[in-house]
């Protein structure tokens, strides 16, 4: 997600969910764009399809798998069409723009069920329905951006967006982290925004925000002139030219994303063997531990990036002891009982999923902002 154009979204979606399908893993990749650039860029011609996610939108009891293209092995496209540009008056007339009409998407995803271990969403440049929809239905939300400094300063109210999405529409959104893409390591003010960038999600990492994780995921996308031609023919760089840098590249990002993703199952299984419930699927403690704020650090002398304000929740206070109550708690401890602790949250690590029992990773590569990069 970034808002400023011409980042790579559009490139990083298609090339992430072919490195996924290469490596045998089902993935289907959602194409929200009216310009349909991701329906083109796996060789879908818009103009003959019959079905889109447009009809998936329109009409609720719509079977969403008419609608899906397989194009490759292990990767199906549901395409987008030029109709979609008008899908807020279509949903207006139906009177199908509260939060049912927002959901719309992930209502049909949930009607594939588990076909697909990985679902990538390529989201249009608003924040209207459609990039509504598909930040409802995501689990995750992944970054593309340049490692210049105005893309660095719309990271913040991109990511204030999110946390208002986190709070009113979807809890269980995260987000995964940066990619960069046409990026320049050589460049000195390139290294500075990285630094900078690196130091903003570190001081974040003892705030209750969906960013509390997201990190810039390794490797970065080099420069890559095969990237771009790519998508006039229909393929993405492992078949256009797989022994591109942007080739390397992208294998190796989706083959570190796939590896944070079978780490956290391999860690799943032994506690379904066992009877026991995962780490993601225990219930909230009841008081949970307070944790101690962190002092911010200005990285390059200066910060950068623009801090998004936070969403306050609301909780309700803890009610103080009476006397008779903290008579029963001293006479407690002098019988050599100590209250039980609350079970302390697993933090939950990239790629994983928000639910436990979940088989589908939804990861959403968009902009949650007025304007995206295609």
């Amino acid at each position: 997600m970034n808002q400023k154009g011409g980042v790579g979204k559009t490139t990083t979606t298609v090339n992430i969910a072919a490195a996924f399908a290469k490596a045998g893993r089902p993935t289907l990749l959602v194409d929200l764009d009216p310009q349909a650039h991701a329906t083109l860029h796996l060789g879908v011609d818009p103009g003959t399809l019959e079905q889109s996610v447009y009809n998936v939108l329109t009409d609720a009891s719509f079977d969403p798998a008419k609608a899906i293209v397989q194009t490759r092995d292990n990767l199906a496209l549901m395409p987008a069409v030029t109709d979609l540009a008008g899908i807020e008056v279509e949903m207006a007339t139906q009177g199908a723009l509260d939060l049912q009409g927002q959901r719309r998407l992930e209502q049909a995803l949930e009607k594939l069920g588990g076909k697909y271990e990985f679902v990538l969403i390529d989201c249009p440049p608003s924040l209207g329905l459609l990039t509504i929809n598909g930040l409802s239905a995501a689990r995750e939300v992944v970054i593309p951006m340049q490692a210049h400094f105005l893309a660095l300063q719309g990271v913040g109210k991109l990511l204030e967006t999110v946390q208002l999405v986190t709070a009113n529409i979807n809890s269980k959104l995260r987000v995964t982290g940066v990619v960069l893409c046409m990026h320049d390591t050589s460049s000195h003010h390139s290294r500075e925004v990285v630094a900078d960038l690196e130091g903003f999600f570190e001081q974040s990492r003892q705030q209750d925000v969906p960013w509390r994780f997201a990190r810039v995921l390794k490797p970065a996308i080099r420069r890559n002139i095969k990237l771009a031609e790519c998508p006039s023919f229909g393929k993405s760089i492992f078949e256009y030219a797989p022994d591109a840098p942007g080739a390397a590249d992208y294998d190796a990002l989706g083959t570190a994303m796939l590896k944070d993703w079978d780490s956290m199952l391999a860690k799943r299984v032994p506690a379904k063997e066992k009877g026991e419930k995962p780490a993601a699927a225990k219930s909230a403690p009841e008081k949970p531990a307070t944790e101690k704020p962190v002092e911010e650090k200005s990285v390059a002398g200066k910060p950068a990036l623009e801090k998004p304000k936070v969403v306050e929740k609301v909780t309700a206070k803890e009610p103080e002891k009476t006397p008779e109550k903290a008579t029963e708690s001293a006479a407690a401890k002098a019988g050599g009982k100590s209250p039980a602790k609350p079970a302390e949250k697993a933090p939950a690590k990239s790629g994983s999923k928000a639910a436990a029992g979940e088989k589908t990773e939804v990861i959403v590569v968009s902009a949650a902002s007025m304007k995206v990069g295609a």
